[in-house]
């Protein structure tokens, strides 16, 4: 009597030699996993940082939500912000007084989310636009409503439609090494305007500026550059000749 053998299929998983490929494999994909986010958080802190954009102060050009790509290069190598450009900047001794005292481990992991974009930034940074840099004479407003600097008066076409350049009065002349910053919503844009009175009369070290914000990278709906303005042209003065981005 013929008789069929029966075959049995090797159990895999009681295979050694499978379960040290599997291990193997999966330690493979955590450590580029690893290095992948090592590498963003490298490039991201030395090159280009994505920022969330917390506000509508900035609006109409940056709205809540986009994540901008801030340019950490643009003044490495001996250039300063420039009149027009979007910058953002630590605004500790100048926007606030201190920083806020956090849980180390949270503060940790919070920070590297948000130097990927992945969270809203630290609340002692902010994104405003330069008006005035070192030497300049920043003024509101003139008998048309308009902000001067160094005398000549600026057709501010980024701001809000419908806003006052400020409601505020101000007439500053602005210390080397520092810059005087506004939002383009200036109605609901807390800026140097609001510091007039507090230790460093809002201004920004240069030195606190993180970078410049060059590009809106999401959503995929607004990805274009930050545009510059040449509403800074005509300024002259001790500072480097306005316009945006050069």
């Amino acid at each position: 009597m013929d008789t069929e053998a029966q075959h049995t299929e090797r159990d895999r998983s009681s295979d050694p030699e499978e379960r040290s490929r599997s291990v193997l494999f999966r330690r493979h994909l955590w450590l580029t996993g690893l290095g992948c986010a090592v590498f963003l958080l490298l490039f991201s802190h030395f090159v280009v940082q994505p920022f969330q954009i917390p506000s509508g102060s900035m609006e109409p050009t940056l709205r809540i939500g986009d994540r901008v790509l801030v340019n950490k290069l643009a003044y490495r190598f001996g250039s300063e912000p420039a009149r027009g450009d979007v910058v953002v900047f630590d605004g500790t001794g100048s926007f606030v007084q201190e920083a806020p005292e956090q849980n180390p481990v949270t503060g940790l992991f919070h920070g590297a989310a948000a130097a990927l974009g992945l969270a809203e930034p630290a609340d002692t940074d902010f994104v405003k636009r330069v008006v005035g840099v070192g030497g300049d004479r920043v003024k509101c407003c003139d008998k048309g409503g308009r902000v001067e600097v160094n005398g000549v008066p600026v057709e501010e076409d980024y701001l809000y439609v419908g806003d006052a350049p400020s409601q505020v009065p101000f007439d500053i002349v602005v210390p080397q090494g520092t810059l005087w910053v506004m939002g383009d919503h200036r109605s609901h844009s807390r800026d140097s305007r609001d510091h007039l009175g507090s230790p460093g009369g809002g201004m920004v070290p240069v030195d606190h500026v993180i970078g410049r914000a060059d590009w809106i990278g999401w959503p995929f709906g607004r990805w274009s550059g930050v545009e510059p303005t040449g509403a800074f042209r005509d300024v002259p003065g001790a500072g480097p000749a306005g316009g945006g981005h050069g």
